[in-house]
């Protein structure tokens, strides 16, 4: 869908304003002042798509589509209500014969694999290529959605007008010198433009932190996908607190002044000033207001005494909050109570991203084909240093369940099949993963984050973390440290990998779970769930487990998944965007490896922020966004899987049995993590012994 034969330039809506866009303008602008209806607004985030694609997620195709749309006649010209309500019935169609074609196609592919009929057979291609080519319409027909409601475009302003934005902020209007876009703003010209053929464009390089917040109001920040980059990484020029305080003093400084007159300044900026404030609730609630309540009281505060009693946008945006507010703590209660759940609606999982994933599966269901690495390089490995006892080993068992998921061990595992496992655990990594944002792998060398095996220590706590070592935020800025739970996960699956290998007492049993476990990182890492898979390499990378006499007779195809594990690992490290290639992501859900994730920005971040002036290198900003914008787009593929609520309890229960524990302690307790000699050997060396000692005293 996106295209690089066209893309939108920064004087697309100048240049290409027709009656339709006029009359768009001029409803909004009325619309504003008077009385907003609450139906009426969209979610204005830009997403992920804006931060990864920028200036390339709408080309030509989606403007020309928009601009015909709604059009039913040729002397007639429709609004955006019309646009907005054919687009819907268009996309509501479309995907209701989606969902009806992709469940006849799934109850042919059943009835072939049962009677494997010849005109079922010769009927399945020609309706797979059917539903390839109603998916990329279905797909289409959202991104045009997408394109159209983006009304915040309206309400940008040129270049040459950021200095007002920022004058307009100011109290102290009578003091503030002159200040030019040249000292604000740095831009590097490129030679050619795509789509208005100029001779020179100017892109964006640099700028100072009151330049790069005034260039949020600038024409085209929106389709251009600075917004939501800036929204993932104003967090290293300014701190929450501040970039609020712009946007409040620009609303305070406009609103009164604001008319009807949609062409003026001052409405320009107060539209646009509540748009960026509303794409930052949407998209950065959880990271930015959830974890700071005095910022959030502030601008309750300023919405309920300024701006509600004008107009309703700020009752919109008080809804917005509480609408936030509500899923925050809703998804909260739903993962604590995710044991007690026995079953959930099938139609509720198969949302339309589903019913993509399943055709994708069925029309390549091999996803990956590695090149084995011979040699490749000396394993990091972690060893804790914390000495542990026999008794105090393993943590007791605070519960009746846990102390029977001790009884039953790891019996249980050799009941399941490696897929079963696979999927479950693969539901297990996404309940965790679903809950991160983009932000959280920011600045991660502050949290502690390092490039080894086991990036966090245990013994390490959240609240002992240096702040101060390595801090790219400036120093009053809050950071949600999520990502050291995600690593801390990670560490205690990787645990009880090992934990429960070395703890077979026989070596037939010892061989049966190292073959289990390395079958389902195959599965994990086939169905795109690396994260998975990564941290059970981890835990059969652990020292005292790859020394085990089990892996001697491992039968050979088995023992070859290690090297393909190995070499997974390495694709991973090899690029940042390397899961992002292609258009696989955009349908088979996927699950990153968080460590390996978080060591990509930390490789970004090396070097300085700012030029020789003091300006903030934007490009270097604008790579790391792109990067960490993936996070987004993963989430919006999830698994569907079956859950089965036994399995995941019983999971559960051993990983947080074993997480704590120390390996090398129990693998001493247990003879068959040792190489064993035959008792005649054994005999006729200490014989051999004692006679070259009876020979020195001789």
């Amino acid at each position: 869908l996106q295209s690089n034969s066209c893309c939108i330039g920064p004087g697309f809506l100048e240049e290409n304003t027709g009656p339709e866009e006029e009359a768009m303008i001029k409803i909004a602008g009325n619309s504003y002042l008077a009385s907003l209806n609450l139906p009426d607004f969209h979610g204005c985030s830009p997403g992920w798509s804006s931060a990864f694609y920028g200036a390339e997620c709408f080309d030509s195709e989606v403007h020309s589509y928009l601009k015909n749309l709604g059009n039913q006649k040729s002397s007639e010209s429709q609004n955006i209500d019309a646009k907005k309500v054919e687009l819907e019935q268009l996309l509501m169609m479309e995907t209701k014969n989606y969902r009806k074609t992709m469940k006849f196609y799934q109850k042919l592919l059943q009835k072939e694999r049962r009677s494997k009929g010849p005109e079922t057979k010769s009927m399945l291609p020609k309706l797979r290529g059917q539903l390839q080519e109603m998916k990329s319409k279905v797909q289409f027909l959202e991104l045009v959605k997408k394109y159209q409601m983006m009304y915040a475009e309206q309400w940008g302003v040129e270049s040459c007008v950021l200095p007002t934005v920022i004058h307009n902020g100011k109290t102290d209007t009578m003091d503030m010198a002159p200040m030019d876009e040249s000292s604000l703003l740095l831009y590097y010209n490129t030679e050619k433009h795509q789509c208005n053929n100029q001779n020179g464009v100017k892109v964006l390089q640099a700028g100072t932190p009151l330049g790069l917040m005034a260039y949020l109001y600038s024409r085209n920040a929106f389709l251009e996908g600075y917004v939501q980059q800036f929204l993932y990484t104003f967090r290293y020029f300014c701190t929450q607190e501040e970039f609020l305080q712009f946007l409040l003093d620009r609303i305070s400084s406009t609103l009164s002044s604001a008319s009807l007159d949609s062409s003026t300044s001052l409405t320009k900026i107060c539209n646009r000033s509540f748009y960026i404030l509303q794409a930052w609730i949407e998209d950065c609630y959880n990271v930015d207001f959830a974890t700071n309540t005095g910022l959030l009281c502030t601008l309750k505060e300023f919405i309920s005494s300024k701006v509600a009693s004008l107009n309703g946008y700020g009752e919109r945006l008080l809804s917005l909050l509480e609408d936030a507010s509500a899923r925050k703590s809703g998804s909260a209660d739903q993962c604590s109570s995710m044991d007690k759940c026995e079953e959930e609606g099938e139609e509720g999982r198969k949302t339309l991203h589903s019913l993509c994933k399943k055709l994708s599966e069925d029309v390549s269901r091999k996803n990956f084909y590695w090149k084995l690495s011979k040699g490749v390089g000396p394993i990091a490995q972690y060893q804790r240093e914390r000495l542990h006892t026999s008794s105090t080993a393993l943590p007791k068992p605070c519960s009746l369940t846990e102390a029977k998921a001790d009884a039953v061990g790891p019996y249980l595992l050799t009941e399941y099949s490696a897929q079963q496992l696979c999927w479950q655990l693969t539901l297990l990594q996404q309940e965790v993963f679903l809950k991160c944002h983009p932000v959280h792998f920011l600045n991660s060398r502050a949290l502690g984050v390092k490039d080894k095996c086991v990036a966090l220590q245990k013994a390490v706590s959240t609240e002992t973390v240096s702040l101060k070592v390595c801090n790219l935020f400036l120093s009053k800025c809050i950071q949600d440290q999520y990502l050291l739970q995600l690593l801390r996960n990670a560490d205690s699956i990787s645990t009880w990998v090992a934990a429960e290998i070395v703890t077979c007492h026989t070596t037939k049993r010892q061989v049966s779970l190292l073959s289990k476990f390395l079958l389902i990182a195959k599965y994990c890492y086939e169905q795109r769930n690396f994260a998975t898979a990564m941290q059970i390499l981890a835990g059969l990378e652990n020292l005292i487990v790859r020394q085990l006499p089990a892996w001697k007779i491992l039968p050979a195809k088995v023992a070859e998944i290690m090297e393909e594990l190995k070499a997974v690992e390495v694709f991973l490290k090899s690029d940042s965007l390397c899961l992002m290639e292609g258009d696989r992501f955009k349908t088979l859900p996927t699950i990153p490896s968080a460590h390996v994730l978080a060591m990509h920005v930390q490789q970004l971040e090396t070097g300085g922020f700012t030029m020789t002036n003091g300006a903030h290198k934007w490009t270097k900003l604008r790579n790391i966004a792109k990067v960490v914008s993936q996070v987004h787009a993963f989430q919006e593929n999830p698994y569907t899987y079956t859950p089965d609520f036994k399995l995941q309890s019983y999971l559960r229960q051993r990983i947080t049995h074993f997480k704590d524990a120390d390996i090398s302690t129990l693998a001493a307790d247990n003879c068959a993590n040792f190489h064993q000699i035959p008792a005649e050997k054994h005999s006729r060396k200490i014989q051999d012994t004692l006679r070259r000692m009876k020979a020195t005293f001789q």
